[in-house]
C-alpha cells in the first residue's frame, strides 16, 4: 500500500514539485478526453489529482483511472504542480494539483444509496432524507460539513480539559452502572445476572456520586461524561447524551459562577473566536414575568407584562372571573388568578385574524382557556383608535392602557388570563412563538446572530407536580436553599403551599438565546437539610434511607460546602455549528423513537440470555 506522505487538505503552492502520496475516497470523476480529473477527499480536504497521458501517464494507469467511481477507496503518489488558470478558489488546495504516476485502488465501494455532498447555495445539491442518512450513517459522516462539526467537538473536548487542568480540577471516571433512583426522569435499567431480580439503572448524571468525591476531600472534579434518559427524544434532546460535569467544594456560589463564566469564555474565544462580555444575571422571578419561561431569548425585545390591577377595572367577565381565584394570596403563588399582556409591535399587519385565532388553539396545549386580541390601527381622526377583539371593554379606559404598554399605532395586544402558574406558561411560549410569526429571531450564531449569555438565578426550590400533586425539585433534590431562605425552609410545612413555593434555591442556570446551555447549584452538605428535603418530597425516613443511605451517610461525615454545574456539550456544539437538530452534532444520533437505524437497535434478544439475566418478557417474541 502507498502510505500517505500528506493529507488532501494541506498541499500549496510550496510544495510544487515534490513527490508526494495520498490515500482518500474519490469525490468526483472527470473524463476530458485525452485527460481524467478526480478530486480525492479525506477528512482535511480535497486535492485535484489528473491522469494525463502528456506527462508520461501510461495507457494502462489511464485505463485504471478511466474505471474509479465515486467513493472508491485509493491510494496514489505523484508530482505536485501549479494549476495554471484553471485554479479553484474554494478549495484551501485549489493552486495545485497532482500529476498521478501510480494508483492503488484499496477497496471499490458498492452503488452508494446517496453520495456524501453537503448542500450548495444554489439548490443544486439536496440532502438525503434523514432516515437514509441515519441507516447509512458511515457515509453520511463523509460529508465535509460532518466532519468539520466532529473536529470542532474534538476540540470542545480539548478545550474543556486544558482549561478544568488548569483550574485544578481532577478528571474522574463515576459508574456507568449505578443504582436506581426513580424520583427523577425515567430511568434504562439493566438486570444483573448474579443476583435475580435486581437491577442497576444508567445514570441519568453522576450527580450523587460527584458530591460523594467532594465529601472524599476531591475538592474539584471534572468529567465528560455519558447520561442516559428513557424519555422521548426531541429536536435538542436525545436519551443518550454528552455532558461537562463539573463540582467544587469550599465555595459559594459567586465563586462557581464566576469559574463557569471564564470556561464559557474561554470556549467561545477557541472556538469562535468571539468575545463574550461579562454576562448578566436575571433572578427567576423577572425571567417569568418579563418573559414566561426560565430560560428566555434576550434577542428580541418583546416583553410581557402582568396588567393584572388594570383588567381588575375592566367590566369583562372573562377576566373577572379569572382573578377572583387566590386573590388574597401572595402575587406569585401558582393558583393566584392574573391577566398577562403582550404588546407586538408593527403586529396589526402582520398578524392576522387567521393567525390570532390560531392563538388559542396554541396556548390550549398548555392549559390556558384562549387569547383575547386587540389592535391598534390609526382612527379618522390620527389619533391611536382600538379595533377588533376586546376592544369595546377596553374603550372606557383606553388612554390608561395605552400608557400602561406603551402603545402604538400598528400595533397587536395579547392577553392570557389563568392562574398564575398556566398564564405565564401560555404567554411564555406564544411570546416565541409570536417572535417566529413577525419574523424577528436572529439566525443562529454560527450564521452572525448574536449570542445573548444570560445567567439565571434564584430558582424556587420546590413546584407541584400537575399530574401527582406532589411537591417536586425544581432543579433536584440535592439542592441547596439560598442562604437566607435557611430558616423558613426548615420550618416549612408540607400543607403550607404558600410558604414552600416561596422558598428560593441557590440554584443557577446559563442560557444561551432561548436555550439552557448548563444548570446546576450550591448542593446540601448538612444531613438534616437533606432528610428535611426528602420529607418534603413525600419521601418517608424508611424509603429515603433504601435510595439514599449512602449520600445521608457520608454527609455525616464531614462533608464540605460544595457546588458544581453541568454543561450539555451536544447543545454547546449545536451552537458553534448553528443548527437546532441535536442529530446534527452527534456521530451516532438516535431516532425521535429511540431507535439506531445503522445497528437496528433496540432488538429482540434471544430467550435463552433473557433467562441468564433472570428477565422474561411479555411483549411478543418474533
Amino acid at each position: 500500500m502507498l502510505l500517505r506522505s500528506h493529507t488532501c487538505g494541506q498541499l500549496r503552492h510550496d510544495h510544487v514539485g515534490q513527490v508526494i502520496r495520498l490515500n482518500g475516497w474519490v469525490n468526483s470523476y472527470r473524463d476530458h478526453g485525452n485527460l481524467i480529473f478526480i478530486d480525492l477527499r479525506d477528512r482535511f480536504g480535497i486535492t485535484q489529482l489528473v491522469f494525463d497521458p502528456d506527462d508520461g501517464v501510461p495507457a494502462s494507469l489511464m485505463e485504471q483511472a478511466d474505471k474509479l467511481r465515486n467513493e472508491d477507496v485509493i491510494a496514489i503518489e505523484g508530482k505536485v504542480r501549479a494549476r495554471i488558470g484553471g485554479e479553484n478558489p474554494k478549495l484551501a488546495t485549489g493552486k495545485v494539483e497532482i500529476v498521478v504516476t501510480s494508483l492503488q485502488v484499496l477497496n471499490k465501494t458498492a452503488n452508494p444509496p446517496f453520495l456524501p455532498e453537503d448542500p450548495t447555495a444554489d439548490g443544486k445539491i439536496t440532502l438525503a432524507n434523514e432516515e437514509l442518512r441515519l441507516t447509512h450513517r458511515y457515509i453520511d459522516l463523509r460529508r465535509p460539513s460532518m466532519q468539520r462539526i466532529l473536529g470542532l467537538r474534538h476540540k470542545l473536548y480539548q478545550t474543556t480539559r486544558r482549561y478544568f487542568d488548569e483550574n485544578g480540577f481532577l478528571e474522574i471516571e463515576t459508574p456507568v452502572l449505578y443504582k436506581s433512583t426513580p424520583e427523577g426522569a425515567r430511568e434504562f435499567l439493566v438486570p444483573s445476572r448474579h443476583v435475580a431480580g435486581t437491577f442497576y439503572a444508567l445514570p441519568q448524571s453522576p450527580q450523587l456520586f460527584k458530591q460523594i468525591l467532594m465529601v472524599s476531600g476531591c475538592d474539584r472534579y471534572m468529567q465528560i461524561c455519558r447520561c442516559f434518559r428513557d424519555e422521548d427524544p426531541r429536536a435538542d434532546r436525545q436519551s443518550e447524551f454528552t455532558q461537562i460535569d463539573l463540582e467544587m467544594s469550599f465555595v459559594r456560589r459567586d465563586q462557581i459562577m464566576d469559574m463557569m463564566e471564564g470556561f464559557v469564555r474561554r470556549l467561545w474565544k477557541d472556538l469562535a473566536g468571539v468575545d463574550v462580555p461579562p454576562i448578566q444575571r436575571m433572578d427567576y422571578r423577572t425571567a417569568m414575568e418579563d418573559y414566561g419561561i426560565d430560560r428566555p431569548d434576550t434577542r428580541y425585545d418583546l416583553r410581557i407584562k402582568d396588567i393584572s390591577d388594570f383588567a381588575s377595572k375592566l367590566d369583562f367577565g372573562v377576566f373577572k372571573s379569572v382573578l377572583e381565584k387566590g386573590k388574597d394570596r401572595p402575587r406569585f403563588y401558582s393558583k393566584k388568578g392574573v391577566v398577562k399582556a403582550l404588546r407586538v409591535p408593527g403586529g396589526a399587519d402582520k398578524l392576522t385574524r387567521k393567525i390570532t385565532d390560531g392563538y388559542t388553539e396554541f396556548v390550549k396545549g398548555f392549559g390556558a382557556g384562549g387569547v383575547a386580541v386587540v389592535k391598534v390601527i390609526k382612527g379618522d381622526d390620527g389619533a391611536p383608535k382600538l379595533d377588533t377583539g376586546i376592544a369595546k371593554f377596553l374603550e372606557p379606559l383606553k388612554a390608561e392602557f395605552l400608557q400602561l404598554l406603551g402603545c402604538q399605532i400598528g400595533d397587536t395586544v395579547l392577553f392570557v388570563a389563568d392562574t398564575y402558574s398556566i398564564a405565564t406558561k401560555a404567554i411564555g411560549e406564544l411570546r416565541q412563538k409570536v417572535a417566529r410569526d413577525m419574523g424577528i429571531v436572529p439566525k443562529p450564531g454560527a450564521e452572525g446572530g448574536p449570542w445573548n449569555f444570560l445567567w439565571v438565578v434564584d430558582f424556587p426550590m420546590f413546584e407541584k407536580n400537575k399530574d401527582t400533586g406532589k411537591w417536586v425539585a425544581m432543579h433536584h433534590p440535592f439542592t441547596s436553599p439560598r442562604d437566607d431562605q435557611m430558616q423558613a425552609f426548615l420550618n416549612a410545612d408540607v400543607d403550607d403551599e404558600v410558604t414552600i413555593e416561596g422558598i428560593v434555591s441557590a440554584g443557577y442556570d446559563i442560557v444561551l438565546n432561548g436555550q439552557e446551555i448548563a444548570g446546576g447549584s450550591v448542593r446540601i452538605h448538612d444531613q438534616a437539610v437533606q432528610s428535611k428535603v426528602f420529607r418534603l418530597l413525600g419521601l418517608t425516613p424508611e424509603q429515603a434511607k433504601e435510595k439514599f443511605s449512602f449520600l445521608l451517610e457520608a454527609l455525616s461525615f464531614g462533608a464540605p460546602p460544595h457546588a458544581g454545574i453541568a454543561f450539555g456539550l451536544d447543545r454547546l456544539v449545536m451552537n458553534f455549528v448553528g443548527t437546532d437538530n441535536i442529530r446534527d452534532v452527534i456521530a451516532f444520533p438516535k431516532t425521535q423513537v429511540g431507535s439506531d437505524l445503522m445497528t437496528k437497535a433496540p432488538s429482540h434478544v434471544p430467550a435463552a440470555q433473557l433467562k441468564d439475566v433472570h428477565v422474561q418478557s411479555i411483549a411478543q417474541q418474533p
